[in-house]
Order: C-alpha cells, then structure tokens, then sequence
C-alpha cells in the first residue's frame, strides 16, 4: 500500500514537471477600504503581475462606494501595469440603464473582459427578476467582451437543485458567456463530477476551478456557510489548534492547495482562477508548483 501511494505521489508530481508552463492563471482582487489595505493590494498586484496571468478580476458590490473602488482600481491597473483588467458587474442596485452607460464606458475606455455576476441579494431583498444570464444579454448588446460567468459544483445556494443550477449555467454559455469560474471547493471529486455534467449538457467552454488558498480557517467557515461549500472534516483536521499560529497556516494552506491543483493538472485542467483574497504568497508559491514562473 506504501508502494502505491509513493507511485500516485511520484505519478503527480512527474504529470506536473510535464506542464512545461502549459498553465493559464487568472487571480481575483478586491477593492481596499484603508491605505493600508491599499498597499497591500498593489504589493500582491506587483508581486503576481510578472507571472503573466490571463486576466486579473476586481470585485464590485452593491454600495456606490464599493463600486467607485472597484473602477479605480480597474483603471490604476490599466495605467500602470501590463495586466489584463476583468471588473466584476452585477445587477444588484443598479438598473439597466446604468449598466448599459458602464457598459459603454468601459468599452471605450479598454476593456475588453469582465466577469458577469448576478450579485448577492441585500436581506430582505424580493425574489429577483434579473439574472446573469440577463446582464450577459446586455453586455452583448453593447460589445463584444470576452465574459466570464459563474458556476457552483456543489450547487449555488438559491438553486432549486443540481440539474436547475446546470440549465442555469447553460443558459447563461449559450447567451454568450466565453468561460465558466468556480465557486471556490475542497472536493476534488466534486469538481470533477461537475464538469462531467457540463459536458454532458452541451456546455462547450471551460469549466476554470476557483482555487482558494486558505490562510484563516475561521474566516473560510463564514465564506463557505454563506456560499454552500462543504468543507471535509480533514480540512477541519488540518487547521485544527492553529487560531493563533499565522505562519503555520500559511504552511497547511499552500499544502492544501497544492495537492488540489497537482490532482486537476493531472485530470487535465489547464486553468486556474485563483482567489488571492488580496494576498500574493500563497497564489506565487502555488502557481510556482504549477510551472507558472517569471
């Protein structure tokens, strides 16, 4: 049995040795609230831009404020770096008229890829009316963007079931979509599965995994009871008696992920958005292992 899992681990790593960088990286940030923040964010940006991702994400929320963060980083990131900037839109407190304008206006102003969300429901919201699929219709309609869309291997929270959540998807590929990210995951298996199911629905494009390197397990808990990811009780192991140990987290964390894009590599994933949560540590080392390097 020894023999064997050293044969698997061997197997693994030799798989990722042959990549020879045949990898596409995309990372994911968010807009800072303090200055401090701030620098921190534009360490990670300097940091990961030398790896040459596909396309760098900035999150946007339903507060204006949010979102003027979200345009300001955007626009810093196409003036004074390399990078490929993909802002995140949502249909959440703003209206059809208004995404149009922005629509229009990052259009002319260079950008060419945006991630197309329907957006968390402030509480006590009504049903929505508007979908993703919606706001891809839309973007369509003004350009020809490259758009990215999301897709939940475990199921999106407010789906009817699995096969609902699929159809949802598909409509949203077949309005014009050019790839798929995951809601983060720890189940490999689950990924894997999914995507089966997306090929077996017609859904043609790629099916990227969203890749969460974990550095604060309490945090990751109140991620995923909010985003209906499991998390296996060997993650749990894993953390378990580090609250007040940073580095060691650190460590476990860039394990963890790891052995999770050895095992895609190996199934034949070629792309990979990483969740950088503002940190570049964990997403270089990582992206390192996967033969993605300056």
């Amino acid at each position: 049995m020894a023999f064997h899992h050293a044969q698997h681990s061997q197997s693994l790593n030799q798989s990722l040795s042959e990549l020879n960088g045949d990898i596409n990286v995309s990372f994911e940030f968010f807009p800072p609230s303090t200055p401090e923040m701030e620098q921190i964010l534009w360490n990670s940006i300097r940091r990961l831009e030398p790896l040459k991702p596909k396309f760098v994400s900035v999150t946007y929320g339903a507060n204006s404020g949010v979102r003027d963060r979200t345009h300001g980083v955007i626009e810093r990131i196409q003036q004074e770096t390399n990078l490929v900037a993909a802002p995140h839109l949502t249909l959440v407190d703003a209206s059809d008229e208004e995404l149009l304008e922005l629509a229009k206006h990052y259009w002319k102003s260079g950008v060419r890829d945006i991630v197309a969300l329907r957006g968390d429901l402030p509480a006590g919201s009504a049903k929505p009316t508007r979908f993703a699929v919606d706001l891809v219709r839309l973007l369509r309609s003004v350009a020809d963007f490259d758009i990215s869309v999301a897709a939940y291997p475990e199921v999106h929270p407010d789906a009817n079931n699995a096969q609902a959540d699929l159809i949802n998807l598909k409509r949203k590929i077949d309005a014009g979509a050019s790839r798929a990210i995951t809601q983060f995951f720890f189940d490999v298996e689950s990924y894997l599965r999914f995507r089966d199911r997306c090929v077996a629905a017609g859904i043609d494009v790629e099916i990227v995994p969203g890749i969460l390197p974990v550095t604060n397990f309490t945090q990751l808990k109140r991620f995923a009871g909010m985003t209906n990811v499991s998390l296996p009780g060997w993650l749990h192991k894993q953390f378990e008696g580090l609250e007040n140990d940073a580095g060691t987290r650190q460590l476990v964390g860039a394990n963890v992920a790891i052995d999770m894009v050895k095992v895609l590599s190996r199934e034949g994933v070629k792309d990979f958005h990483f969740y950088t949560l503002n940190r570049a540590e964990l997403t270089y080392a990582i992206c390192h292992t996967l033969g993605v390097r300056v």
